[in-house]
């Protein structure tokens, strides 16, 4: 089974046959242990440290359709290499386009799309309620803002509602979060420490659906609720929306109130919080295994991963932008 690989350390990636070679840098120009990456076992690799590769490599890993996204200092992710566009179709592509310039059709789209992440927000905030915090009022505030958005008429109305509801869910983790404390949503940059793995991991979550749009023939570039704009796969942050939930913010809580992670984890730089390597690697661990996780799909009737999930949900939209079955967004049941 192919799987993500995570380069934390600058490095030289080489190729021999079939198999890709990686040899770790340090600071001062020394060579590590080369690690060696079976091509069949590659899925796509994340890059948060330089990667030095020539033209003849990424032809290589071109025709193997892996693919390569990479990261900043500041873990912002900077963009993509993927290969040949193999599966977008041009039928897709205009009732794609369709979608998006009828102002109707769009805003169907649209408002699924946030209903369904509002969902999972609740579902995220009933889980904790169970287990004895208080979030009874983020919880009724979301409810409240749902009530609206069938009403709205714009995107830009769907935008702003989407807003207070996701201040209100995120008004619910300094109840949730042991021993560290969000108040306000900071984005660039990140203020703090809860903030700060916010951000980090809907990045990682922005990524991974974009691998998984680009495994299907929908074209990440047009999208429904967010603006298309330039140098961006709008579509990956539709899609994430409704992920972020389950796979971002259960893996921060879960690192944070387990310990992995800890306060001696970050460091202020530049008036910014920022994740240092080794916190880096536990989060995207985390999240990697939350990624490999199954659960028996209700209409499939058989075990999928979380991460398969997502290629799904690209599907069911699919179907719906090609008239074919009316797209219904995942609700998390637990």
């Amino acid at each position: 089974m192919k799987k993500s690989y995570y380069l934390f350390n600058p490095g030289r990636m080489s190729r021999k046959d079939n198999t890709l070679y990686f040899t770790p840098v340090d600071e001062h120009g020394n060579e590590g242990q080369v690690r060696p990456i079976p091509v069949e076992s590659v899925d796509n690799l994340y890059c948060f440290g330089s990667l030095d590769a020539n033209s003849a490599l990424f032809n290589f890993m071109g025709k193997n359709h892996i693919s390569v996204h990479f990261f900043d200092y500041y873990e912002h992710y900077t963009g993509s290499f993927m290969s040949k566009d193999y599966l977008l179709a041009g039928k897709m592509q205009v009732e794609q386009t369709k979608h998006y310039i009828s102002d109707k059709k769009r805003m169907v789209i649209a408002q699924t799309l946030i209903n369904g992440a509002a969902f999972n927000m609740s579902r995220n905030l009933k889980y904790y309620q169970s287990r004895g915090k208080d979030v009874t009022s983020s919880l009724e505030r979301i409810e409240n803002y749902v009530s609206l958005i069938e009403r709205a008429k714009k995107v830009d109305e769907l935008m702003g509602i989407e807003g207070n509801i996701r201040q209100a869910y995120y008004d619910a983790f300094d109840t949730i979060i042991n021993d560290f404390e969000m108040g306000n949503r900071s984005k660039k940059p990140p203020k703090n420490e809860v903030n700060a793995l916010i951000s980090f991991g809907n990045m990682m979550c922005y990524t991974m659906c974009l691998d998984q749009i680009y495994h299907t023939q929908l074209n990440p570039t047009i999208s429904f609720l967010h603006e298309p704009g330039v140098r961006r796969y709008s579509l990956a942050l539709d899609i994430s929306e409704i992920f972020k939930p389950l796979l971002v913010d259960r893996t921060i809580f879960s690192v944070l109130n387990k310990k992995q992670i800890q306060a001696n984890d970050f460091r202020q730089d530049t008036n910014r919080c920022v994740l240092k390597d080794s916190a880096k690697k536990v989060f995207v661990q985390a999240f990697d295994e939350r990624l490999k996780e199954t659960f028996k799909h209700r209409t499939l009737g058989r075990n999928v991963s979380y991460k398969h999930l997502v290629k799904l949900e690209c599907y069911k939209l699919s179907k719906h932008i090609l008239g074919i079955e009316t797209y219904k967004p995942f609700k998390m049941m637990w």
